[in-house]
């Protein structure tokens, strides 16, 4: 499970980095949005599919743990 960190670009869009693999992508779906539940499934802007945890929504930027490929199992 990477460390990646989510913050915002200069359009207000979502960006998804991997430090360790040096890989910066705008996220282009996020499965959860609300308030109370923020996470998920996440689709990059090059197709990978990552899985956050859903929590709370996070003020930006934020550190978290993510799996690969999508899905919570």
């Amino acid at each position: 499970m990477p460390e990646v960190m989510i913050s915002k670009n200069s359009n207000d869009k979502l960006v998804f980095y991997v430090p360790k693999k040096d890989l910066e992508e705008t996220i282009e779906s996020l499965e959860f949005e609300a308030e109370e539940k923020w996470g998920g499934e996440v689709v990059l802007g090059d197709g990978q599919k990552f899985y956050l945890e859903p929590i709370a929504k996070p003020k930006l930027p934020i550190t978290l743990r993510a799996k690969r490929g999508g899905g919570g199992d």
